[in-house]
């Protein structure tokens, strides 16, 4: 069997991506763009066959619909909780998790919100909600649609994000204050079901590896407005 008819038995690749990652994805549903939806495109126009891009706007939606079949491809963190029914490729982007607080609050570091009595709003069944529900010892984990409405709605202590759209919350809201040390590398790969061949799964690591060296996905973050992203290292 080929990579192209393991990878899409259909006949038609079907990858979803998810909008509710701005330094990945951007536009809407009907007209997709970002370092995803190039990649997509690129994997698409080499392996011959056509593509559907399935948007949604949470990571955990794009795994559902792998999980679920509604998709081939997905683009997500590279998480525990995940790599039991997710093929990854090495990361091709690797971004940070923060925090954000009020700007009386006490806290100044990543140690210190780790404490009794502090509640960090985070974006349900994203990679900073399932890493911190998984090494977090003493704070409590608050999901909600989006990490900073619901630190809003219920005056939580902590809203946590993704570095780049948190630094742009907090320079739009100066009641609020950025605690600059990351508290999570979140290495960004592309996922298909465990059950493709292993030839299958090597092909998409290869492709990953050879869109990093050659700049591919340096351009594409680039041309997305996200040249402060940083590209993963080679695997």
């Amino acid at each position: 069997m080929t990579v192209a008819a393991d990878l899409a038995p259909s006949g038609v690749l079907r990858v979803s991506i998810n909008l509710g990652n701005p330094v990945l994805a951007q536009g809407t549903a009907d007209a997709p763009a970002g370092v995803t939806v190039d990649i997509a495109r690129e994997l698409a126009r080499r392996l011959e066959v056509p593509l559907e891009l399935v948007c949604f706007d949470a990571a955990r939606k794009s795994f559902e619909a792998l999980t679920t079949g509604r998709a081939d491809l997905c683009f997500l963190a590279i998480e525990p909780a995940r790599a039991a029914e997710v093929a990854f490729t090495a990361p091709y982007v690797v971004i940070e998790g923060v925090y954000a607080v009020p700007r009386d609050s006490g806290l100044t570091t990543v140690a210190e919100v780790d404490a009794p009595g502090v509640r960090i709003g985070v974006k349900q069944g994203s990679a900073y909600d399932l890493y911190l529900t998984r090494t977090l010892q003493q704070a409590t984990v608050v999901r909600g649609s989006e990490g900073v409405d619901v630190f809003r709605a219920e005056g939580l202590e902590v809203a946590a994000g993704i570095r780049q759209p948190i630094t742009r919350y907090v320079a739009e809201n100066p009641d609020l204050r950025l605690i600059d040390e990351r508290f999570m590398q979140i290495q960004q790969a592309v996922g298909t079901a465990k059950s493709k061949h292993p030839d299958t799964v090597a092909y998409l690591h290869d492709l990953i590896e050879d869109l990093k060296s050659s700049g591919f996905v340096a351009a594409s973050l680039g041309a997305s407005g996200q040249a402060d992203a940083t590209v993963a290292p080679p695997a």
